[in-house]
């Protein structure tokens, strides 16, 4: 058998066994990479899909699967995976997988707060519990003034009217609308400052470029259940528990870190 032939036959081989096909843990193949079940399972998890969902719904993710897998295989064929745009992003989102994955950690590590603890910070967290209401605002937007002088108005303003008044003689416009707002989004402090404004005192939360004044016009008490309550308290304990404890981490990180800053990006010294 000449060599040619025998090198033909070795490079046939070799094709052959690289050449990946479906079975095992390969549910499907595309273009030489597969797809696992491990992917499909992470596929219909994200899609909060069971996994022991029925054949043709598993057949549906798997499909979404090999779509994503096609527009990737094509995207890294024009290149796309060697641009600074993608790098940066992928370190970012790289980055943010595993900052999730160091605080899911954490959570699994926390302790179940005592009966006690849990009244205690129930006991302290009156616009979560006890004291929860639904808002109803009347609320004006509008852009925010350039000038000190109308800021300054609408500043000590007593009802929406007079805002209404000082944005219409600065010539700024602005749209009136109704809001049903839910108090427990609020912190305890700015709850606490909320709740005790006068019948029509509005209160003025600015954006970046725009502001919203409001007057809280009705207000629907709405506690929990003490079911509910409690789920929520222990939820709320361990968000605290854990950027606490992160905090700590990062603070003790930092301190030990080498980090260089080129003039004029370092921090500002408190």
């Amino acid at each position: 058998m000449s060599q040619r032939i025998v090198l033909a036959i070795v490079l046939a081989v070799i094709v052959s066994a690289c050449e990946k096909k479906p079975g095992g843990q390969t549910v499907a193949v595309v273009n030489n990479e597969e797809i696992t079940a491990a992917d499909l399972n992470a596929e219909l998890s994200t899609s909060n899909v069971p996994a022991d969902a029925s054949k043709e719904v598993r057949a549906q993710a798997l499909q979404r699967l090999i779509e994503r897998r096609l527009l990737a295989q094509q995207a890294k064929a024009d290149g796309i995976d060697k641009s600074p745009e993608f790098l940066n992003q992928q370190r970012r989102a790289t980055e943010d997988l595993l900052i999730n994955m160091l605080v899911s950690r954490q959570v699994n590590t926390q302790q179940l707060p005592s009966a006690a603890e849990i009244s205690k910070f129930e006991a302290g967290h009156p616009n979560l519990f006890a004291k929860r209401e639904i808002w109803t605002l009347d609320q004006l937007i509008y852009p925010l003034p350039k000038d000190a002088a109308t800021t300054a108005k609408i500043s000590a303003a007593k009802s929406l009217d007079e805002i209404a008044q000082a944005l219409t003689a600065a010539g700024l416009q602005y749209t009136r609308a109704n809001k049903q707002f839910d108090s427990a989004m609020l912190p305890a402090n700015l709850y606490a400052q909320l709740s005790n404004l006068g019948p029509g005192e509005p209160f003025i939360a600015p954006g970046p470029d725009k502001a919203v004044a409001s007057v809280i016009t009705a207000r629907q008490s709405a506690p929990f259940n003490p079911d509910q309550q409690r789920q929520l308290a222990v939820t709320q304990m361990k968000r605290d528990q854990i950027n606490q404890v992160l905090g700590q981490r990062l603070k003790d990180l930092k301190a030990k870190a080498k980090i260089q800053y080129q003039p004029g990006f370092s921090p500002a010294k408190s």
